[in-house]
């Protein structure tokens, strides 16, 4: 209740002013003065433009006015980009200026440090080509899947309720059903927020079997199969890990627990909510592939796969000769980047575990093109994929489609205040107190949503013509340059090859690192030979 503490003292000068009439006519002027600092931390109050003013009023201008000042004391006061930053400050003021709807053009040339390495570029052609539409769609099911998705290549990546606020979700899924796109559930499960937005929702089960358990913390077969009826969950997503955190479980305490959160999780109040480091339900890759065989059993022929950041590369090839021996495919695989991730995690685990999201995605798609499978297998990325640029990298270097945390939750109004952990979220993103949540206007931050997401694609569609492409998905390696000292440049077809398919099943000598791993790999165990 501290945030209210400068309109509480604003109201209160203004009443002693009133007083102070009845003494010296010279109170007129503090009156007027806080009379009307008063007014504005009403609007304040009221508003629904601005979370920050509305947890924060009458002292929530001065942000508004440094930022006013000019653009260079806005980036480096409000923006600023420190080491610690977890986020440029110019992808952020892209999303907020294209959530809002705002111009996104900027003069005097590229932000970006052109001859530094590392700089990278999309080519562009001298014949580009007009794209009408850019709602950009992939269609997600393999030949076992009855029911195939035709999804956004830009959708909301996971995100659990109790982690996001109860608005934060509501509006992030009103956006996507606007719009078009999926919202991940992220593994708290299916709240009754995602159900009232009426956004297509991509439901994804952890280690907890959050919505679909026994009392006892197992899968529930009966449970899950009545929730994935539901036609508002279009995908089945089985995580196995997180780019945050990979291999590391979790604990919600007891205290945490709200009704709200217990009735999507399944969970009793008054009790830890334990997250596994590990699924009880199988220990091996045969058994994990047996595993989705039966969520596509359960699942009304609904596409299901996993989500996972790459670790060991060999246990990755184990899970393919699982799927090569047991016939049992996924419709689909998320890569999670170890970068990615927007919940408070273990230091050293968000900083030095898991792999990046370009390598772990450039192995999986080599692998699966080695066995053979690629084709019958989408592959969806995530890990700060906040830009067009961003997207179409991913592309080009495997991905079917993307998905993005961070940008929707910029959208919605976060300003990476790093307190997500702390429930004192400013701006009502990342907090369960009811007060604070309510600075997030569920009806703006939605139309927030749909517009990030729709101008990004535009903006994706405008690059993927300049290119001289029709579809982002026609981007390739060779369409991304890199920069690797001064006056040398790669293409990322050198870097980040396509590795022909079917070449681990053959007696080649090409690809010598994926060929050795590959001969340790084994479908029985996650074991090393």
């Amino acid at each position: 209740m501290e945030r209210f503490t400068v309109v509480g003292l604003v109201f209160l000068a203004a009443v002693l002013s009133a007083l102070g009439l009845t003494v010296t006519s010279a109170a007129w002027v503090p009156l007027v003065i806080f009379g009307l600092l008063t007014l504005v931390g009403l609007r304040d109050l009221w508003q629904s433009s601005h979370a920050i003013l509305r947890n924060y009023p009458v002292i929530g201008h001065v942000r508004f006015m440094l930022e006013a000042i000019r653009p260079e004391i806005r980036q480096y006061l409000i923006e600023s980009d420190r080491d610690e930053e977890p986020f440029s400050r110019e992808d952020r003021s892209l999303v907020y200026q294209r959530s809002k709807g705002a111009e996104d053009k900027r003069p005097f040339g590229t932000k970006q440090r052109v001859y530094d390495s590392g700089y990278q570029w999309i080519t562009h052609s001298l014949a580009p080509v007009h794209i009408a539409s850019s709602d950009f769609r992939v269609t997600i099911g393999g030949p076992d899947c009855r029911v195939p998705y035709d999804a956004s290549i830009y959708n909301i990546s996971a995100m659990s309720f109790g982690a996001l606020s109860a608005n934060a979700i509501l509006a992030m899924n009103k956006g996507a059903k606007a719009g078009g796109f999926a919202h991940d559930t992220g593994e708290g499960g299916i709240s009754r927020y995602h159900r009232d937005g009426g956004g297509d929702i991509i439901w994804e089960i952890g280690s907890g079997y959050f919505g679909c358990r026994t009392p006892d913390g197992r899968f529930d077969p009966d449970r899950f199969s009545e929730q994935a009826s539901d036609p508002q969950v279009k995908m089945l997503e089985l995580k196995l890990s997180q780019g945050a955190k990979p291999g590391h479980g979790g604990v919600l305490p007891a205290s945490k627990i709200s009704t709200e959160i217990a009735e999507a999780r399944g969970v009793p109040m008054g009790q830890d909510c334990v997250s596994p480091s590990a699924h009880p339900e199988f220990r091996t890759p045969t058994e994990l592939m047996q595993f989705i065989g039966k969520m596509r059993e359960l699942g009304h022929g609904k596409p299901v796969g996993f989500k996972l950041c790459i670790g060991h590369r060999r246990e990755f090839m184990c899970i393919i000769k699982a799927m090569l021996e047991t016939g049992i495919v996924p419709d689909f695989i998320v890569i999670d980047g170890k970068e990615g991730g927007t919940g408070a995690a273990p230091l050293e685990f968000a900083n030095h575990m898991g792999m990046p999201l370009i390598e772990g995605l450039v192995f999986a798609h080599n692998a699966l093109r080695g066995a053979g499978l690629r084709d019958r297998i989408r592959i969806g990325a995530s890990g700060k994929l906040v830009t067009a640029f961003d997207i179409a990298k991913a592309l080009a270097l495997g991905a079917d489609w993307a998905n993005s945390a961070r940008g929707f939750m910029f959208a919605v109004g976060c300003i990476q205040a790093q307190a997500c952990h702390t429930n004192h979220c400013p701006t009502g993103v990342a907090t369960q107190d009811k007060l604070r949540q309510r600075a997030l206007h569920v009806p703006d931050k939605a139309e927030r949503v749909h517009r990030f997401h729709a101008n990004t694609l535009h903006a994706l569609g405008e690059m993927t013509g300049a290119a001289g492409l029709t579809h982002p998905s026609a981007f390739l390696p060779h369409h991304l340059i890199m920069r690797e000292k001064d006056r040398d440049m790669v293409t990322g077809q050198e870097v980040y090859p396509y590795l022909r398919s079917g070449f681990l099943l053959d007696d080649g000598d090409d690809a010598p690192d994926y060929r050795e791993r590959w001969a340790r790999a084994r479908a029985e165990s996650f074991d090393p030979v």
